[in-house]
């Protein structure tokens, strides 16, 4: 894909240009021995449950992140919002039609978000 053809679909952004490949240099995004990789990832972990501050710990977070990426990757696949039309405080929805809450990557406590738009 030309440079001159994503930039027109890519938003305008105030990063710097990325460097020209640099020999000797690696990705280190996936390399999960670096990682958590910055202290906003790190937080992530601990508000997630994982007490990274401790080596065993760490180490177990380390040992079954990888494996998650199926739950990611079905997630965008099944999609995570869909919009139901409610009339007289009923879901219009078919006869053979229901509402599935799906969770790829638990069991743990999850949250649901609903938003309401209309006419009350």
């Amino acid at each position: 894909m030309s440079k001159s053809f994503s930039s027109k679909y890519a938003l305008p952004t105030k990063d710097p240009p990325l460097p020209k490949k640099v020999s000797g240099v690696r990705y280190l995004h996936n390399d999960i021995d670096q990682r958590p990789d910055g202290e906003e990832e790190a937080e992530r972990c601990r508000e997630n449950g994982w007490n990274i501050d401790d080596a065993d710990e760490l180490q177990k977070w380390r040992d079954q992140e990888p494996i998650n990426a199926h739950s990611h990757l079905i997630s965008m696949m099944l999609g995570s919002s869909e919009c139901i039309p409610v009339v007289d405080g009923e879901m219009v929805i078919g006869q053979w039609q229901s509402v599935l809450l799906v969770d790829l990557d638990g069991p743990r406590t999850r949250s649901v978000g609903l938003q309401m738009m209309g006419f009350g």
